[in-house]
């Protein structure tokens, strides 16, 4: 039976607004008086997709409230070169009282022993319904020595169950099932595998029998799947009530019908709750259960990270452990970033140009997905530009032919116009210029520009394959092939830097020594612009 139960009794509290004072405006009073016998009220506080984003972190430690405070994962980023993001993000999880996380892809970044002590920091747990791996005593001696192998499962929980406000809570975990096609080293977890969605959805639904039997009967999913594999979930597996979802960088500013309110199987209903990507977001969620377990009234409240100050006291907690950040310079102007990863990025442009110029290259070139953060108007910090780019990927140059820089043009826009969330981005250049058509997903034309302004057109349907240009990008762009075509193997380096494009940023704006403006626009067209 579907209780069809009205939107607007979802949202019938007047919203509470994250201001930058850490205070909120009142609530109604009907969250303020105390439960009745046949009702309980809680809240959640929520992160997902931090990605190591340390300043945001920070931010969210000051304003992210809750009964209950959770992580849909991917708070992590990179692997064992990001050892300090490591400690900083375990910090972060502690202080900020996040009971549990859904094991995200990046957690596994590093090898098995290094997320097996990550973990164990965790004051929280780490939740996986879906993962599997062969056991370790199955395993040669010789690659788990070499890859740093461990019985990883063991250090994962399936559920567990908390106690708030004198209720039990059950809580389930599940990771993507995309996880080990977006590692960072696969040779790590090449012993390891993740059930499919339906087999997925098969042991979410037992472990929610089995807290059914236990008589919780409010019951909540920390979720890496995806936004799309979320609502299959709400509506095939009856017991769950929320889903605190990532993987997928939605953005969910209320709670709306048919978007991220949906109807389990039994008809009761569903929220689904996501916070974007890289701790820009933070969210709570206000809740009301019947007696059964059912929610009747709900409210979605979004934070805006940047709204929030750093707490002195944990800016010298992180200060400690990744060090006092060296301020930069001033950013005078700079625009808001682009809302989606199909979208021209000045700052990523910005950062080509530097690249460009500080190599002697020809042509250089960042994808959009790992852009993370972006320039801020004020002063900066060495810890602000290092959020721009939290990965460790050092800087390389190689000389790549024309043909293999088009087709890798070709592939990045045709997978992201595939992707209903534009993944995994276009390529952000200087020295190029490119028109897309996002109907079709095409490159239809692209343009190289010398050092002495000169454009010189590229036959994008016959590109040469005996003329090749110097390139700089960033390794995981140049050789490792995980969403994008690789551009050049290791063995043919010009040249490999023993740092990542921060230290270029930064030495570019103390050098510059005045105020940076960033308008760098112009270098992707949309064939859809000329129409309009």
């Amino acid at each position: 039976m579907n209780l069809k139960i009205s939107t607007t009794n979802f949202n019938i509290i007047p919203k509470l607004s994250f201001r930058a004072d850490d205070k909120q405006t009142q609530p109604n009073k009907i969250l303020e008086k105390s439960p009745q016998a046949d009702t309980f009220e809680m809240s959640v506080g929520y992160v997902n997709d931090t990605h190591g984003q340390t300043n945001n972190m920070m931010r969210i430690l000051s304003g992210i409230k809750g009964d209950l405070k959770l992580s849909a994962g991917d708070n992590d980023i990179g692997d064992e070169k990001n050892d300090k993001i490591h400690l900083a993000t375990t910090k972060f999880l502690n202080i900020a009282d996040i009971k549990a996380s859904a094991l995200g892809n990046h957690e596994i970044d590093m090898t098995q022993k290094d997320c097996i002590e990550a973990i164990n920091r965790m004051n929280g747990e780490m939740l996986a319904i879906n993962f599997e791996q062969i056991p370790i005593s199955e395993q040669s001696e010789d690659e788990i020595k070499k890859f740093g192998r461990a019985d990883f499962k063991a250090h994962l929980k399936k559920s567990t169950v908390v106690d708030v406000k004198g209720q039990k809570i059950g809580l389930i975990g599940a990771c993507p099932m995309d996880m080990l096609e977006r590692l960072t080293h696969p040779n790590y977890y090449t012993d390891c595998s993740v059930d499919d969605l339906d087999d997925t959805i098969e042991l979410i639904q037992e472990e929610a029998d089995k807290f059914k039997e236990q008589g919780i009967n409010k019951i909540i999913l920390v979720s890496h799947l995806g936004h799309k594999r979320d609502e299959k979930v709400a509506q095939e597996v009856d017991g769950i009530d929320v889903i605190i979802g990532g993987h997928t960088h939605e953005l969910f500013r209320d709670i709306k019908e048919g978007e991220n309110l949906f109807y389990s199987k039994s008809g009761e209903p569903v929220i689904i709750t996501e916070a974007g990507r890289d701790g820009n977001y933070f969210g709570k969620l206000n809740l009301t259960f019947d007696k059964d377990g059912v929610i009747t009234k709900a409210q979605n409240n979004i934070g805006n990270s940047g709204l929030f100050f750093k707490n002195m006291i944990n800016q010298y907690v992180f200060d400690n452990i990744l060090g006092v950040p060296e301020r930069v310079g001033y950013v005078k102007q700079a625009p808001p970033p682009p809302s989606n990863l199909a979208e021209e990025n000045p700052h990523a442009n910005f950062v080509c140009d530097i690249m460009r110029e500080k190599t002697n290259s020809d042509i250089a070139l960042w994808h959009h997905s790992g852009v993370r953060n972006f320039f801020h108007e004020g002063e900066i910090d060495s810890r602000d530009v290092k959020d721009m780019a939290p990965f460790l990927d050092y800087v390389v140059v190689a000389d790549v032919p024309e043909n293999v820089i088009v087709d890798a043009f070709k592939k990045a826009i045709k997978t992201t116009y595939d992707s209903p969330v534009l993944k995994p981005g276009l390529l952000a250049v200087s020295g190029l210029n490119y028109t897309v058509n996002p109907d079709e997903g095409t490159l239809t034309e692209m343009n190289f520009i010398d050092k002495n302004g000169k454009v010189h057109k590229i036959d994008v349907e016959h590109p040469r394959k005996d003329k090749t240009y110097r390139v700089v990008t960033d390794e995981f762009l140049m050789s490792a092939g995980a969403d994008y075509n690789v551009l050049a193997p290791e063995e043919l380096y010009v040249q490999k830097f023993p740092f990542d494009k921060d230290v270029l940023i930064s030495n570019y704006i103390k050098e510059k020594n005045e105020p940076v403006i960033i308008n760098h626009y112009g270098r992707i067209k949309y064939e859809q612009d000329d129409d309009d």
